[in-house]
């Protein structure tokens, strides 16, 4: 497979929901072409005082203008996380400028783990993870092999898919933001 040496690489976003917690992990790695340009980089973040997280992978100023949207959403539907997201999903697919963004989502709250797409895609995902960006089937692979073991916690089988993922996914490293929600 043939990369564009200008385009920009180098995410992996994983969501894991096991015993009434959400985990949602992603890497530091941005890179361009076969040069990593950053190895820190926050992919993150925490939404809506705290009780949805939310992670991406693209373009960061795209990603940063659908929190932006998606906050607005959340606080005009009180805090309805799925609503808020279909909502976003058609602004997303329909206005003129939303739709050149690139970038997708996976957000989550105490309940539910979506991912948006500018293709109009607000998913739920079977099997309690998603996993999203460069190194995402990796991640999501090795998530699934650990989700039913006893005695591992999502955030245990989302810190060790990520490792895997970092080990075998050359645009993905192991510098981790790393939020937890849910049951304390």
């Amino acid at each position: 497979m043939h990369r564009d040496e200008n385009k920009w690489y180098g995410t992996t976003i994983l969501a894991v929901r096991k015993e009434g917690k959400a985990v949602i992990i992603g890497d530091g790695q941005v890179s361009v072409g076969d040069t990593i340009m950053k190895g820190n980089a926050k992919k993150i973040r925490k939404l809506s005082n705290s009780d949805i997280v939310a992670g991406f992978a693209g373009s960061t100023a795209d990603a940063l203008t659908l929190f932006e949207r998606l906050e607005a959403k959340l606080e005009e539907y009180r805090g309805q996380l799925t609503r808020a997201c279909v909502e976003l999903a058609k602004d997303w697919r329909t206005d003129r400028y939303l739709r050149k963004l690139e970038a997708m989502l996976i957000v989550a709250d105490k309940d539910v783990t979506l991912v948006l797409t500018g293709n109009g895609d607000v998913l739920e995902p079977e099997g309690n993870v998603v996993a999203i960006g460069s190194g995402g089937n990796y991640a999501l692979s090795a998530a699934k092999a650990l989700i039913d073991i006893k005695g591992l916690t999502a955030l245990d089988i989302a810190t060790k898919s990520m490792n895997i993922a970092a080990d075998i996914c050359v645009y993905t490293n192991h510098n981790f933001t790393i939020e937890e929600i849910g049951k304390k």
